[in-house]
Formats: structure tokens, sequence, C-alpha cells
């Protein structure tokens, strides 16, 4: 059973749906009409017991997805809540929504992933990447700090070091990269991908349900066992948003528009 919703496909086999990104024109680009769709759709698909494995992708064969709209980044001054407008709410909610799904959920990386991209596959349970993926965390070529709770997914998912590498360097890793840090649980020729993606994915939503969703909830309390304190969240907070309001930030949109390598200044 295929369902499209405007740029969300959703799919059902058995136990197991399907969530196609399809923003072709975009690469797959997150939204927030993306986003909202995304979070909806998981908030009614976790309260049917018969869909016991999610699997998330982008349409088409080139990229999973391409991260934010780069245009769509704004700041809203009157806040101080180290978030962006708009934007940030709708994707840190789809984020959530996917760490706390009740059931198992696998990145189907079917294609290259930047930014936010890579924030929702370090979200999902298990990544699986065809053999020609690449990602990149691009914020360093911005000017833009990553949030506290985004920093904490990726360091869940491939650990401080890692992490640290990615971020700091802001380099487009190969598949292979990926799977030595941890990154892709499964790197599988793109041929197979799907078929091997859907297989793993039947075989996981066949499992027993109260074991998917306990094992799935008491990982994710140990994941959450290190509590971030008021103070702490708040220097962090400032931190994204000092970014956000700066003159490299500005920066950093216009040159990516513009196809150049930007001229930050620290300010």
């Amino acid at each position: 059973m295929t369902k499209s919703n405007e740029c969300l496909l959703v799919e059902k086999k058995d136990y197991v749906c399907t969530l196609i990104l399809n923003r072709p024109e975009k690469r797959n680009s997150l939204s927030p009409e993306l986003l909202i769709q995304l979070t909806d759709t998981l908030n009614t698909l976790s309260q049917d017991d018969k869909i016991r494995t999610i699997v998330i992708r982008g349409v088409g064969d080139k990229a999973f997805c391409a991260g934010h709209d780069i245009g769509t980044l704004t700041f809203d001054e009157s806040k101080n809540s180290g978030q962006m407008t708009d934007q940030s709410n709708p994707f840190d909610s789809a984020m959530e929504t996917i760490i706390n799904y009740p059931y198992p959920v696998i990145a189907m990386m079917n294609g290259y992933a930047f930014g936010g991209g890579c924030d929702l596959a370090a979200s999902c349970d298990i990544r699986i990447g065809a053999a020609d993926i690449k990602i990149g965390m691009v914020p360093v070529k911005l000017g833009v700090v990553y949030a506290l709770s985004g920093l904490r997914r990726f360091v869940n998912a491939i650990g401080f070091s890692n992490a640290k590498d990615l971020f700091f360097t802001g380099a487009t890793f190969e598949a292979e990269q990926l799977k030595e840090m941890g990154f892709l649980n499964y790197l599988v020729p793109k041929d197979n991908l799907e078929s091997f993606t859907m297989n793993l994915a039947q075989g996981i939503s066949t499992n027993a349900p109260l074991s998917l969703k306990g094992i799935k909830r008491n990982l994710n309390i140990l994941s959450s066992a290190i509590q971030i304190g008021e103070e702490a969240s708040q220097e962090g907070a400032e931190l994204v948003r000092n970014s956000f309001l700066s003159r490299d930030f500005k920066e950093g949109q216009t040159a990516f528009f513009e196809k150049r390598a930007p001229k930050f200044e620290g300010r």
C-alpha cells in the first residue's frame, strides 16, 4: 500500500513501513513542511502495533537527504533559546520522534547525506549505506555552532573522537570510512541496498513486539543517562545563538549560494 502525502511518501508492507523523503528537485532536503509531515506520520504510526519497523530513505538513487535548505536558516534575535526560527523546532521534533519511536527505525542511505540529512540518519537505530554514499557535517563551513542535542546524537552514534573529526574538519567522508567509524552498520552494493534493507526490516519486524519496544526504550534510557545541567544547556544555547547572529554566518550563507569559499572574520 502506498500513500502519497506530498513531500513524504508512505509505503506499508506487512509489519514494515517505509517513509520516503520526496523532494527530488531539492535533493530531498528538509523543509519545515517535510519535517512536520515526518513527525505527524511517525506519531500516527506509533499508535499502530502492526507497524514494528520503520525504514526511512530518500526518493531516487542520488541523495538520501541534502540537509536543510540553507536559505531558510534564520534566527529570531528576540529569543534567547539558542534556536533557529521556523526550522529548528520542526527539525528537533522530527529527530526526537525518530529516536522515541517505540520500534526500531532504519536509515536506508541510498545516496549522499549532508548536514541535517546526516543528523536524520544518526537519529535512526540502524544505518545501511550503499557503497557509493558520502556524508559531511558542514556547520564549520557556514559559521554555525551545532546544537548540543544534535552533537549528542552523533556522539551516541559514533563516539566523541569520530564526532570531533566529522565536525571539526567539515570534510566529506566516503562509505568505507563511515563503516570503519561505526556510522554505518551495514555497507552493501547499491544494487542490493533495497532488498538487503527490506529483508533486514522484515526480519526485525517478526521478532517479539514487547521485546523490540522494551529493548529500544531501555537503550534510550541508557543513552540519556548523562544529564546536561541547566547552566550548561544555557551556555550551549548561547553559543548557537551567537553563531547565527554573526557576520560569519551571513558570509557562510552567501558563499554557499555563490558557490565560493567563505571569508570568515571570526565575528
